[in-house]
């Protein structure tokens, strides 16, 4: 089974710590996981789906379960 990357997203906590959310495409599913605490989601792949909906789930868990939220392509 193939598998490629479709997408990350990285933020930084209050204590200067990264935390990585990654999308990952495994033929028709998509996967969302997290490398600080193992969290991760099944998403079905649509080819007329976006992106943005899946890493918007990933900056959401890394906002709730991390409270990391600083963005460090706007430090």
């Amino acid at each position: 089974m193939e598998s490629r990357g479709a997408g990350s997203v990285r933020r930084w906590d209050r204590h200067g710590r990264v935390h990585e959310v990654g999308v990952r495409q495994n033929g028709l599913r998509r996967v969302i996981s997290c490398g600080t605490c193992g969290w991760r989601e099944g998403t079905r792949f649509l080819p007329w789906g976006r992106t943005e909906g899946h890493l918007e789930k990933a900056a959401a868990h890394l906002a709730e379960a991390h409270q990391a939220t600083v963005d460090p392509a706007r430090r």
